[in-house]
């Protein structure tokens, strides 16, 4: 039996000079980004059984690549654009524009992604750990910090010399007690939502019947007359890569806390009725639907917000909707302010970016405020819940993780900690990558047959 209180002489897993927490989008492009140049040793540790996170548990669509409006404008470049083009050899993507919402989506189908994730991360050469669990975050041992995990060969350690929480929740800052906010404490925290798939959809029916519009008309009809107890009047569902079938994102349960334990079961419950509530209301209401049914639920309810980390900077409204991009910005953003509330007529609130609908998000809102060897990313980095309600897409969540992985090796090449890591030569690294920096002064490529050739670099 081993004591686990005494964290000293719990056994070694690893030695390693980079280890990511956490293997959704924003993870896996950490450690793709911290391994590039083959100098550092780079480890992943995941609590479920496949990499990807939302991406894969939830979702089967990038959103943030591109700006919304009628003149679309690629925004993110370097190793998202990598894990695009890989889907795209197997025609597993195709774009979906529109001129309204989060603008141009990839969609994707996310269980060739989960391959996609696996082969990338092992041709990188990085040690992958899968169904593993962070637990506790002890006292440095020399130059690295212990992170104890469990999983089903029991209770083990990482040595590591820097770290960075891709966890969703910044669980290694929490156990590291870097200062967080919790969602809810000011403002009502984004609902939570389980999406699930349809097949059997005679899609061409659905178009000719109304399609988008016909759908919302029905779905605001159903909550006024009572006809079926939808949680909400809009909501979305949209074909996928696989054939008659659709993803939706429509299921809303508020006013939990995913942190606890009890309200999440809760949540997760209502999600799962809430699926089959939709499916009558689709097969009874929406042509096209009369013959589909559920084929699957995401993973696990998606939480949009829990812990969001005090970093160096933190990135407010006010920035967002400044429109500018910052000389120590790391990644841009043109995605709206896009938050999920309780109720009222305005269940989800749109704020669109000014001027030229792009921003810069400052290297500071990846640092925990006083790190020395530690980045955050994902939907835990340092923003306000505004803020956090724009840049939560994950084409910028792979941003941050891109970045992230840059700013571990040259803290290590420069002997440096993470805020003391130069920008410029940052920013340098990420442009040879291939990631955008300035805002385009020229529209996007933009067509739903597939993911354009020029946005094909390597």
């Amino acid at each position: 039996m081993v004591d686990i209180l005494n964290f000293r002489k719990l056994p070694v897993l690893a030695k390693t000079d980079v280890l990511v927490i956490g293997a959704g989008s924003a993870g896996c492009v950490a450690a793709l980004a911290a391994s590039q140049n083959k100098k550092y040793e780079v480890m992943i540790v995941e609590r479920y059984g496949f990499p990807g996170g939302t991406s894969t548990q939830m979702l089967d669509t990038f959103y943030g690549f591109f700006t919304p409006g009628e003149i679309p404008k690629k925004v993110v470049g370097g190793i998202p654009d990598q894990v695009v083009n890989q889907l795209d050899l197997t025609n597993d993507i195709f774009l979906r524009p529109n001129t309204y919402g989060a603008g141009t989506g990839v969609t994707y189908n996310p269980e060739r992604l989960k391959w996609v994730w696996d082969q990338m991360i092992q041709d990188a050469g990085i040690r992958f750990l899968l169904h593993t669990h962070l637990v506790e975050v002890t006292a440095s041992e020399g130059d690295y910090t212990s992170c104890v995990f469990w999983n089903k060969s029991g209770f083990q350690k990482v040595l590591a010399k820097r770290v960075i929480d891709a966890s969703g929740d910044g669980d290694f800052c929490y156990h590291s007690e870097y200062d967080f906010e919790l969602a809810g404490e000011k403002e009502p925290a984004q609902s939570m939502t389980t999406t699930f798939r349809m097949n059997n959809v005679d899609l061409q029916r659905f178009k000719e019947a109304g399609g988008k519009k016909m759908l919302q008309e029905k779905m605001q009809s159903a909550v006024e007359t009572g006809s079926h107890p939808l949680p909400r009047k809009k909501g979305s569902a949209h074909e996928m890569v696989q054939k008659r079938c659709i993803a939706t994102v429509a299921v809303k349960v508020p006013d939990l806390q995913a942190l606890k334990m009890d309200e999440l079961t809760q949540a997760e419950i209502e999600g799962r009725k809430q699926t089959f509530i939709y499916e009558k209301f689709f097969q009874q209401e929406v042509p096209g639907y009369e013959e589909a049914s559920i084929i699957g639920m995401s993973h696990q309810i998606g939480v949009r917000e829990t812990r969001r980390v005090y970093g160096e900077d933190r990135l407010t409204k006010e920035m967002c909707m400044s429109g500018l991009v910052p000389e120590d910005s790391i990644f841009l953003c043109g995605a709206p302010i896009e938050d999920h509330r309780h109720g009222g007529e305005d269940e989800t609130i749109w704020q669109y970016i000014p001027n030229s609908g792009v921003y810069g998000v400052p290297y500071g809102c990846i640092v925990p405020k006083g790190s020395y060897n530690s980045w955050v990313v994902g939907r835990c980095f340092s923003a306000t819940h505004d803020a956090h309600a724009s840049c939560r897409s994950m084409a910028q969540t792979m941003s941050m993780g891109q970045a992230a992985g840059l700013a571990a090796t040259l803290s290590l090449d420069k002997q440096c900690g993470a805020y003391e890591v130069p920008v410029q030569v940052l920013r340098e690294q990420l442009d040879l990558q291939g990631a955008v920096l300035s805002a385009p002064d020229k529209e996007a490529e933009v067509s739903r047959d597939g993911w354009k050739k020029n946005n094909r670099k390597k």
